[in-house]
């Protein structure tokens, strides 16, 4: 697991490029990199005033990223039902935002209304195309995992077609157990009791998410006043 001093310390260095151009980020030549060392990833709660960004983060999937994130070719009009309904009261939502504030991976961690089936939550997951090779669908699950331990879940499981070999493959490397049952399957992993270490790391974790998501904020109005400086100079030039 990994520890608050290096999560402190990859905050620091990544926050030495916040400042960075924004138009460098995702363009067409930037290269998709896999990372072999661990690299801190900023995963925060979001909460129901970010309805909207997540709307136009599901909404920026493709039909076939559609199909595999909700089992069917979801609508527009059915993702903006899906979003409506979220119960940001029970359920956590996870997100991981760029420089330009767009929320390009998110995670939904439904508990179950069921007071029989209290123990369980259900895991679901989307990263928008661009965004793909850098490991967030796994990061994301790793974050939901710690989170549903420290909440008093005994088991995480996962319900995605079995052509969805991404999402089967990050819940059999975290050690669930796959059944599958024709163009369905289940994965399923069994979850150890919260203790010291998962809780410390899980405010530490959320702490440093939320200062840089601020530093984030910041820096885009840094350069959007820019922009918007640039574009008055180059009126009065002309």
């Amino acid at each position: 697991m990994v520890t608050p001093g290096t999560l402190f310390k990859a905050s620091f260095d990544a926050s030495k490029a916040f400042f960075r151009m924004p138009a460098e980020e995702f363009t067409q030549r930037t290269p998709v990199v896999s990372y072999a060392q661990p690299v801190m990833v900023p995963i925060r709660s979001i909460g129901s005033r970010h309805g909207e960004r997540i709307a136009t983060h599901l909404l920026a999937l493709d039909a076939p990223d559609r199909y595999l994130r909700f089992g069917y070719a979801a609508n527009d009009e059915q993702i903006r039902r899906y979003v409506d309904g979220l119960n940001f009261e029970r359920d956590e939502i996870f997100g991981i935002y760029n420089r330009r504030l767009e929320l390009i991976a998110m995670a939904h961690l439904a508990f179950s209304s069921d007071p029989e089936l209290k123990s369980c939550a259900e895991f679901g997951v989307s990263v928008l195309a661009k965004a793909r090779g850098r490991g967030y669908g796994a990061r994301l699950y790793d974050r939901a995992v710690m989170h549903a331990r420290n909440d008093g879940i005994d088991i995480m499981f996962i319900h995605a077609l079995s052509e969805n070999t991404a999402m089967l493959r990050i819940a059999s490397k975290a050690g669930a157990r796959i059944e599958r049952d024709g163009s369905e399957s289940e994965a399923y992993l069994t979850l150890p009791p919260a203790d010291l270490d998962s809780r410390m790391t899980e405010m530490v974790e959320e702490q440093l998410a939320q200062t840089d998501y601020r530093l984030k904020v910041q820096a885009k109005k840094f350069w959007d006043f820019l922009t918007a400086l640039q574009k008055v100079g180059h009126g009065v030039r002309e």
